[in-house]
C-alpha cells in the first residue's frame, strides 16, 4: 500500500501544486458564529479550491471550540474532501504512550485523516504510536513559524547545533527510520532554518506555514526549502485565501507563484 508521502507526491504532480489550503474557521470570518457556520465556511473553501489544492489542513482547535457540534462539523468537513487529496489534521498532539495511542486512533481511524501534526517535546515514545502505520504521515514540529519559536527551538544543544536540527535528525533518522513516514514542520518565516534542515535532510518533506498573514518571503522560503527536484515542501495558506475577495483566484495565484519559484529551483539544480 502506498505511503502518505507517495499519496502527497502523486497529488502534487497531478495538479502541479504544493499549495495546502488551511481550513481555519476563525470566529471573525464566519457568517454565523456556530459549528454550522464553521462547516459552511470550510465547505465553500473546499469547493472553490479543490482543483488546485495539493492538500487540506483543517485546524482541530477551531472545531473543538464549538464542543460536540464542532466535532460533528469537522467530521462532515473531512468527508467533503476528495479522496485523492491528502489531509493534514493540524492538532499538534503528543503525550505519554497510552494517550498518544488514543490520539493516533482518533486522527487516523475515527477521523480517517492521512496525516497529523505532532509535538516531539515528550520524546520518541510519545511519537511512536503515530508512526506505527506506514500508510499514515506524521508532521513533527521542528522550527515553527511563530516568533516565540526562538525561545526554545534555537537553543544550542550538545555539539553546538540548534535544538531544531537535533529534533530533525532524531525524528527522521531514528524515530521514523522503520517506515520513513515523518515530515517536519519548518516555518516559511525562518529561511535560515529551512536551509539548514534541508542541507541535513535532502529528501524529507516540510510542512511550511507562514505564507500570507504571517508575512513570510515566499520566494526566499522556497529557494531554501525545496528539494532539488522542486518538491519536498507543502505550503499551508489559510487567511491569505479565505479572506480574499475571490478565494479561488487567490489560491490559483499562490499556486502559480509557487510554481515560478519551483521552476527556478529546478533550473538552478540542473
Amino acid at each position: 500500500m502506498a505511503s502518505f508521502f507517495d499519496k502527497l507526491r502523486a497529488r502534487a504532480e497531478a495538479v502541479d501544486s504544493l499549495l495546502c489550503v488551511g481550513l481555519d474557521p476563525h470566529q471573525s470570518e464566519l457568517e454565523e458564529d456556530s459549528a454550522e457556520g464553521a462547516f459552511k465556511f470550510c465547505a465553500k473553501l473546499i469547493e472553490e479550491t479543490k482543483d488546485v489544492a495539493a492538500g487540506y489542513k483543517p485546524n482541530a482547535a477551531f472545531f473543538e471550540a464549538y464542543g460536540t457540534p464542532g466535532a460533528d462539523a469537522l467530521e462532515r468537513v473531512l468527508k467533503l474532501i476528495p479522496k485523492d487529496i491528502p489531509i493534514v489534521l493540524d492538532a499538534k498532539r503528543g503525550d505519554i504512550g497510552s494517550t498518544s495511542e488514543a490520539y493516533a486512533r482518533a486522527a487516523f481511524e475515527t477521523l480517517a485523516c492521512d496525516s497529523v501534526t505532532v509535538s516531539p517535546y515528550l520524546g520518541g515514545d510519545a511519537c511512536a504510536p503515530f508512526l506505527k502505520d506506514p500508510t499514515k504521515g506524521v508532521w513533527v514540529l521542528c522550527k515553527t513559524s511563530n516568533p516565540g519559536s526562538a525561545d526554545l527551538q534555537t537553543m544550542e544543544v550538545v555539539g553546538g547545533k540548534p535544538l531544531y536540527l537535533h529534533v530533525a535528525d532524531l525524528c527522521c533518522n531514528t524515530w521514523a527510520k522503520e517506515h520513513n513516514n515523518a515530515g517536519l514542520v519548518v516555518g516559511a518565516t525562518d529561511v535560515e532554518a529551512l536551509r539548514r534542515v534541508r542541507a541535513e535532510l535532502p529528501h524529507v518533506w516540510f510542512l511550511s506555514p507562514g505564507v500570507g498573514a504571517q508575512g513570510a518571503d515566499l520566494s526566499a522560503a522556497l529557494h531554501a526549502g525545496l528539494s532539488a527536484d522542486g518538491f519536498g515542501m507543502l505550503l499551508p495558506i489559510s487567511r491569505g485565501i479565505s479572506k480574499a475577495a475571490d478565494p479561488r483566484a487567490a489560491a490559483e495565484a499562490f499556486r502559480v507563484e509557487i510554481n515560478v519559484q519551483r521552476a527556478a529551483k529546478r533550473s538552478k539544480a540542473s
